[in-house]
């Protein structure tokens, strides 16, 4: 038997940092609230990513041979049902994404070949241009979906790529903003205004205390995506060891990278007269900077107008290319790692053996198929059914936002029953009390409760009653469903035992 290649530390941290590291969200964040960003973000990280973080490490290691990652984590803590009904949901909102992503992954694709995003105006086949996206969106993911079919080496290698194009994209941000400091003699575009600077936002959207907490919550949405690795543990080499090492690394990289990141668009970037006008967006908002940011390079070395515009141009076709790889490398390991999850860690029982059946190269790659197709149905009447649809995906899309991190209730609520467990071996422990099991939970705990409150209850005070209703219904509904099939299946396989006794 062919033996498979290992996932070692190094390939670990980039499909981590690949999944996980959104360098958007740091243009994102300091369009949204400027420096004071800086300090949401220290505090997301330090009072919920790393703290749940060494959780999850802690999970991988001790369940380091189950082929179910969270799923199996939560079967093992609290209780099956409970664990199908949390990874549901948790599989839902992965699900809501990829059908987002499919359309939006063209965005960076366009800016690297025009340098500026042009597929509004993109046309095949007599089709609109929402038609096309959403036409080319299909295509790429059951592309996708046939090489994720073909093994780890595929999801590995891919997501590699997708990592160290992130990394280099962040590298061309720093050493363009650390030229321009130095040729302005320390000066920043955006001027530090005392302490103030630091506390209150730029931006007149977030100035009242509820805002400010959307934003608390969008940041801890930023760490969001490390439970997704669980599927990926038994394809480790060494996972009770190389596993929490890579968890580790990965989260300290990536606290301290956003932190400076946000920090250094000021070098570049005056908000009010980048960012204050009307002309961005949250769409746009990457690569207006990253364009801006090639301009004052120019600029700054003493080239024309004219060739400092087309450095701009051209750094805005590199953050393209790098997004639009970032992107296809959280499509590798998102359209794997929790369906795995999910499928291989449950009860056999509960699904058909198509569902459950491996293929030579060690994947489920009928159920990634059944997914596929699910993904491919609602792109396309998203694309194709006019403007109800569109409707119809502003409603997935705020169903999701509380179900992202809905599965961190159960793998948070559930860690002090997986320490209470004393039939595990633990070759990592990171959490050595009671009393920091505890504290850690509650705190971790508090902060989620609540961000998800403050998610939802922005659109109540804002009159948008609709899009809080689908917001809190989002996870319910899921959960639901959950329990139900949950339900069904149990009785379905109990009937189909009895039976074959009777035979």
């Amino acid at each position: 038997m062919e033996k498979k290649e290992k996932i070692g530390l190094v390939g670990l941290i980039l499909m981590i940092f690949s999944a996980i590291f959104g360098f958007a969200n740091t243009t994102v964040a300091y369009d949204q609230m400027g420096y004071a960003a800086i300090m949401w973000y220290v505090l997301a990280a330090l009072l919920f990513f790393f703290p749940s973080a060494m959780m999850l490490a802690e999970y991988g290691a001790s369940f380091k041979e189950a082929k179910g990652g969270i799923y199996s984590w939560l079967a093992g803590s609290i209780s099956e049902k409970w664990a199908f009904i949390g990874t549901f949901i948790w599989l839902s909102s992965w699900i809501v994404w990829m059908v987002s992503t499919a359309s939006k992954i063209w965005i960076p694709f366009s800016t690297t070949i025009s340098g500026t995003d042009k597929t509004g105006t993109w046309s095949i086949f007599g089709l609109t241009s929402t038609q096309t996206v959403g036409l080319l969106g299909i295509i790429l993911f059951l592309i996708i979906t046939y090489f994720a079919t073909r093994g780890m080496d595929s999801i590995k290698r891919i997501a590699s790529v997708g990592g160290v194009f992130t990394m280099l994209l962040f590298a061309a941000f720093i050493l363009a903003s650390l030229v321009i400091l130095f040729i302005h003699g320390g000066r920043l575009a955006e001027p530090i205004q005392g302490a103030s600077s630091f506390v209150q936002s730029p931006n007149g959207a977030f100035s009242s205390p509820i805002a400010v907490m959307s934003f608390v919550v969008y940041a801890i949405f930023a760490y969001a995506g490390m439970e997704s690795m669980g599927g990926v543990v038994d394809s480790v080499d060494n996972p009770s060891k190389t596993f929490p090492r890579a968890v580790i690394i990965a989260s300290l990289i990536m606290a301290g990278l956003y932190s400076i990141s946000i920090f250094m668009w000021g070098i570049s970037t005056n908000w009010h007269q980048i960012l204050g006008g009307n002309n961005v967006n949250l769409g746009n908002i990457t690569y207006v900077l990253m364009n801006n940011l090639g301009y004052e390079l120019g600029k700054g070395l003493g080239l024309t107008t004219a060739v400092s515009i087309q450095c701009g141009m051209w750094l805005a076709r590199f953050t393209g290319l790098s997004m639009f790889l970032g992107y296809l490398g959280s499509f590798f390991v998102l359209i794997y790692s929790p369906l795995k999850s999910f499928i291989m860690g449950s009860n056999p029982s509960l699904w058909p053996k198509k569902m459950t059946k491996l293929n030579k190269a060690g994947m489920p790659a009928y159920a990634m198929w059944i997914q596929a197709i699910i993904v491919c149905l609602f792109v396309f009447f998203i694309s194709f059914g006019g403007a109800n649809a569109q409707t119809f995906y502003l409603i997935l899309t705020d169903m999701a936002n509380i179900c992202t991190c809905f599965p961190y209730v159960f793998l948070i609520g559930g860690f002090p029953f997986f320490k209470h467990r004393t039939d595990l071996e633990r070759p990592f422990v990171f959490y050595k009390t009671k009393a920091s099991t505890y504290i850690v939970t509650g705190i971790c705990m508090t902060v989620l409760i609540l961000g998800m409150g403050f998610t939802a209850l922005e659109p109540i005070l804002e009159g948008d009653y609709q899009t809080a209703f689908w917001t809190i219904f989002g996870p319910v509904f899921f959960g639901i469903v959950a329990w139900i099939f949950y339900k069904w299946s149990g009785r379905h396989s109990a009937h189909t035992v009895i039976e074959v006794n009777e035979k």
